[in-house]
């Protein structure tokens, strides 16, 4: 999920003040440079008129290439394998749907992410990296970075994702600029209320951005019923994609694996606990330390004292399919999440997800590709023992790769978001 900064509510007030104030400012060299950063031609503009947009059609009605940006602060080290951060499932969803668009030449891709130490520009995967400095270091600076950013890059739509001042920096600069603000939700939260009853100053900005988003996308079908349910938006369901790969050869499946962030909701301790009360298997943890996390240390120190279990700090994302592909089972024990990208990671490599209380849509279930717990953690453990006698992970396994394949194929993903991609730079300027 995005960064959330921890502001109090008076401090908070004046930074939106202050913001609105500095935009409206910013607005007149925007108008400037709109000559420059909006071409938008007679000829662009005839040759999309009446035209009707289907698949048939879509070729014929993109004369010129479409700009689409993707905002995402931490998404950097997946482009540089040699940077490091800590990255979580929306900069992995960001990075398997720009990088795949950027494969259709009739798209040109784009990103604005944080301060990694790289250059101002890049190019990785055929797509153009941005760099917007000092988001986090200083809120205003960091406002006039990302706008800056976003200018050169010179989009037609700007996708941003989860509920975040970020977010709502970047709606007001497609608002100022009429480019096309495209919101993708990131958890369960962003979706049932709960963001707005947690964060009600934030959450007053949050509404207004889902408001100004041309689509807003979600990962599932309940996250449809419980925006329009609190927010009164409509949202259209887009799993999350993945590149479906083939396996490696004859494997040798000997650990249970746990994947995610030391993030409080993840609740990570509770697979240190599963590990002691079942000790003839091996137990790996992939736990990078969450932004903010104080006790990360202690953590660490907790998973020193287990024999069975393996603790990693960091495993680049690249790498991370090994540890997946050698794993008979799956952990998730989080609270709550959106859809979680290590679920669409276990499954491509056939293992089955038991999970706590994470179940989308019921999924688990229809599917027959892992079990849900319900929040009891005796429950958790006997569930793992049912999965690994009789070897019964791997028929279950087999099912959530299937799953996979028919669900989150981002080579089919992509198509739904290409479409509106179109259809809103055309509805642009009918």
């Amino acid at each position: 999920m995005s960064y959330i900064y921890s502001l109090n509510s008076k401090r908070l007030f004046k930074i939106n003040l202050v913001l609105f104030w500095v935009s409206l400012l910013d607005m007149q060299s925007f108008a400037q440079q709109r000559s420059l950063t909006v071409p938008l031609t007679q000829q662009w503009k005839s040759s999309i008129l009446n035209q009707t947009m289907t698949d048939n059609s879509m070729n014929a009605a993109i004369q010129k290439k479409i700009k689409v940006c993707f905002v995402s602060i931490d998404i950097y080290p997946l482009f540089n394998t040699q940077s490091t951060g800590v990255q979580g499932g929306s900069e992995v969803d960001f990075y398997m749907i720009a990088t795949e668009l950027a494969k259709d030449t009739r798209f040109q891709v784009s990103i604005v992410t944080g301060d990694f130490g790289q250059q101002e520009i890049e190019t990785a995967d055929n797509i153009t990296v941005y760099k917007a400095a000092g988001i986090r270091k200083n809120l205003f600076l960091g406002a006039m970075s990302l706008w800056k950013a976003m200018r050169r890059a010179d989009a037609d739509v700007y996708f941003k994702k989860g509920a975040s001042v970020t977010t709502d920096m970047v709606a007001l600069f497609c608002r100022f600029n009429d480019k096309s603000f495209f919101l993708r939700t990131g958890h369960d939260i962003d979706c049932d209320g709960s963001y707005l009853r947690q964060y009600p100053l934030r959450g007053k900005s949050y509404l207004w951005s889902l408001k100004q988003a041309k689509y807003v996308f979600v990962q599932k079908t309940s996250d449809v019923n419980n925006l329009f349910r609190t927010t009164r938006v409509n949202a259209i369901a887009v799993p999350n994609g993945h590149r479906i790969s083939d396996s490696p050869g004859q494997l040798q499946r000997d650990s249970i694996l746990w994947v995610g962030r030391s993030a409080d909701f993840k609740q990570p301790q509770l697979f240190i606990n599963l590990a002691k009360q079942i000790s003839a298997e091996k137990f790996i943890m992939i736990c990078q330390q969450t932004k903010g996390d104080n006790y990360y240390n202690s953590l660490v120190s907790l998973s020193e004292g287990v024999a069975n279990l393996k603790f990693l700090k960091y495993v680049p994302f690249h790498e991370i399919k090994d540890y997946f592909w050698r794993a008979k089972v799956f952990v998730n024990t989080s609270q709550a999440e959106g859809f979680a990208n290590t679920f669409i990671q276990a499954g491509k490599c056939a293992v089955p997800i038991l999970t706590l209380n994470v179940n989308p849509d019921g999924f688990l279930e229809k599917y027959n590709c892992g079990i849900c717990c319900n929040g009891d953690m005796d429950k958790m453990a006997a569930a793992l023992k049912y999965l690994l006698e009789q070897n019964r992970y791997i028929e279950i396994g087999l099912n959530a790769k299937k799953y996979v394949e028919q669900n989150h194929d981002i080579t089919k993903i992509i198509e739904r978001y290409k479409q509106h991609f179109v259809e809103a730079v055309t509805k642009s300027f009918l």
